[in-house]
């Protein structure tokens, strides 16, 4: 004869959950209210909103039109190349950003005299809004008055040029302000990487004769690389989803040049009033960035795995 099973302490009779988890998840509402509401709740209705014909106006009547604004953006060309425009720009963005900070992390992490005050000037950029970066670097662009067009002047380099508004120049002029404005948050999570690897291997490896370059191979790249793919992978997202930087350094300009998909989608939405159409836009972003994640959340499972 089966023994009668005893409910479990904290759990309710007739139910399988327990009062603590119960407890627990009045915990979590707190924190999880807002993020249903300002983040899961607007993606939602933007997803919705993309099957429409939704525009600006009092009087605009929104339609359900189904896949109809993905079709059209299947043959939208300049959607497409401001979708390449911004590949360019993050992976223009994102990998000198990751060369520069390793450098500096790797400096910052030595005893040098000062080191502290190294350390504070080198996130200073990361405190600044948005806004104001774009603003400083174009004073610094100025065709007329700017620091760099200055220098190249007295260093006899030429008259100096229109940096922002020249076809040839203004997205690798974008993508310099993106490098420095992002530098200090990618040398700030390569520190901390930096500080859990155990001195004693680096000592170790110098005993047995190894150089600079063979510790850092063997010993600190190690320790380092899920750090390094993390902070790489948000990069990469963040800078694919650049809006503020770019929309006061050159709006979009010159002729479309500098026309990140998320400047797309705002014109669309903001300047010509097609909600619908823009919010199809925001669609496929999103859906990139779905596969960003999970190529990176794939490839840490797998490198979990073999570890």
């Amino acid at each position: 004869m089966a023994e009668a099973r005893t409910p479990a302490a904290g759990t309710r009779p007739g139910t399988g959950l327990r009062t603590s988890d119960r407890g627990a998840w009045f915990l979590v509402l707190p924190a999880l209210i807002p993020i249903l509401l300002l983040s899961v709740g607007p993606l939602l209705y933007g997803v919705l909103l993309a099957f429409t014909d939704a525009q600006s106006g009092r009087t605009a009547t929104t339609r359900w039109i189904g896949a109809l604004n993905f079709r059209d953006l299947l043959h939208d060309t300049l959607f497409w190349e401001s979708f390449r425009i911004g590949l360019v720009w993050a992976a223009g963005v994102t990998v000198p950003q990751f060369l520069l900070a390793l450098g500096l992390a790797l400096l910052l992490n030595q005893d040098l005299r000062l080191r502290g005050l190294a350390r504070a000037l080198a996130i200073v950029p990361w405190a600044m809004p948005e806004v104001v970066v774009g603003i400083m670097w174009r004073l610094v662009y100025d065709p007329d008055a700017g620091v760099l067009n200055e220098t190249l002047r007295d260093l006899g380099l030429g008259s100096g040029r229109a940096w922002l508004s020249g076809l040839a120049t203004a997205l690798p002029a974008v993508i310099v302000v993106g490098v420095w404005a992002g530098l200090p948050q990618t040398t700030v999570a390569l520190l901390a990487g930096l500080q859990n690897v155990p001195r004693e291997l680096h000592e170790a490896a110098a005993v047995d004769g190894a150089g600079a370059w063979r510790r850092f191979r063997t010993v600190t790249w190690p320790a380092l690389r899920p750090v390094a793919l993390a902070i790489t992978a948000l990069n990469l997202i963040w800078n694919l989803n650049s809006f503020g930087l770019v929309y006061v350094l050159t709006g979009g300009g010159p002729g479309g040049k500098t026309r990140l998909p998320m400047l797309f989608a705002y014109e669309e939405a903001f300047r010509y009033g097609q909600f619908g159409y823009a919010a199809a836009m925001g669609c496929v972003l999103v859906a990139v960035v779905s596969v960003l994640l999970a190529v990176f959340l794939a490839g840490r499972l797998r490198g979990g795995e073999d570890a």
